[in-house]
């Protein structure tokens, strides 16, 4: 099996910054793109960034310039730096990740997973 956890998560004031980490475990051959995702409440759940295997980046527009993604391959991780946090940035955020596994017959499959979330809060 294979796990997603994430830390980090808070209460921080307008300004203020947190760091997220994320953190696969199980039986794992490969992690290709990483990702967060934030829902707030009443609202749907949207993208935050993306990292491909390679380290490419891709940023939600309302995040850019604040937010950066890095990852350690080595340790099966992934960093969201958090900085000058604003109020709307308050939500459940969300570690998703494409995971290559052996299957029982020896192929290798990709599959989706999902931490359990962290909470953001940010006063103002």
């Amino acid at each position: 099996q294979v796990q997603l956890v994430e830390s980090g998560g808070g209460l921080v004031q307008a300004g203020g910054s947190l760091r997220l980490s994320c953190a696969a475990s199980g039986s794992i051959f490969s992690i290709n793109a990483m990702g967060w995702y934030r829902q707030a409440p009443g609202k749907q759940r949207e993208l935050v960034a993306v990292i491909t295997g390679g380290g490419s980046t891709n940023y939600a527009d309302s995040v850019k310039g604040r937010f950066t993604l890095s990852r350690d391959n080595a340790k099966n991780t992934m960093y969201l730096q958090m900085n000058s946090l604003k109020p709307e940035d308050t939500a459940l955020y969300y570690c998703n990740a494409e995971i290559s596994r052996r299957a029982y017959t020896g192929a290798l499959r990709q599959y989706v997973y999902w931490g359990q979330g962290t909470q953001v809060t940010v006063s103002s």
